[in-house]
């Protein structure tokens, strides 16, 4: 529609203008160029910022693509800041509570006598306290106004600032070796009903047939998609009992 409209201006600003035959129609419609001028002179702005339009919103599109790329790319994952989260290495409240269980112990300390029992237990807590503060502000973690350790759950930002091996690679390497497991079960049973007898192999395990279904089942995920692409892999309803309501 702005196409044609404009493309209807401009050929209106071509075609001649017809004068009035009757004299007493001219005077009272002098202005009638002027007003036809001033629209035609509008139609061509309006046609002229269509057009316009379009490369405006490119650049407006490329500018927000680079803001992207610069946001996603040029980031320090140790300085990054995840929900408030600081570098526990950096973290005032981090050394607080450092500073406050290294000071408990050591009172507790000052109650025994030296070289005794409970002293040389209090000392190898103390040591281990210092390691475990140490190894969380060595190893990235990221600690809130408490002073605690935060783990960095969402996938897109482990992987953007760099905190995958706190959940999420847990939580794959989970969620595959439970998969491993369930498949290599079923296949094992399926395996057995060709059996002569297949309820003795459920609770007496057939160990090179069981190694064998876990050797192959490694690939588990690629095959279940391609049995639930061929619709092998769930059992048909008319299959599955139902109890009468």
């Amino acid at each position: 529609m702005a196409a044609t409209s404009c493309m209807t201006a401009r050929l209106g600003a071509k075609a001649p203008q017809h004068e009035l035959s009757f004299k007493s129609s001219v005077k009272p419609l002098r202005a009638a160029p002027v007003a036809r001028k001033a629209v035609q002179v509008a139609r061509a702005a309006s046609c002229s910022a269509q057009e316009q339009a379009p490369v405006q919103v490119g650049k407006v599109v490329a500018a927000a693509a680079l803001a992207a790329a610069l946001a996603f790319g040029s980031v320090d994952a140790a300085k990054a800041d995840i929900s408030g989260l600081t570098p526990c290495s950096e973290s005032k409240g981090f050394a607080k509570r450092q500073k406050n269980e290294i000071k408990a112990l050591t009172k507790r300390l000052k109650q025994y006598e030296e070289g005794s029992a409970p002293s040389l237990a209090l000392k190898a807590t103390i040591e281990r306290t210092e390691k475990r503060f140490a190894n969380y502000g060595n190893a990235g973690l990221l600690c809130g106004t408490d002073g605690l350790p935060h783990l960095i759950s969402d996938p897109g930002l482990a992987l953007r600032f760099g905190h995958a091996g706190e959940t999420l690679i847990p939580t794959v390497g989970f969620l595959y070796i439970a998969g491993w497991i369930g498949t290599a079960g079923r296949d094992y049973l399926i395996a057995s009903k060709g059996e002569a007898k297949p309820r003795e192999k459920e609770y007496i395990i057939d160990v090179p047939l069981a190694l064998k279904i876990s050797a192959q089942g490694a690939g588990w995920p690629f095959r279940v998609i391609r049995e639930l692409q061929k619709g092998t892999l769930l059992e048909k309803d008319s299959n599955i009992t139902v109890s009468p309501r």
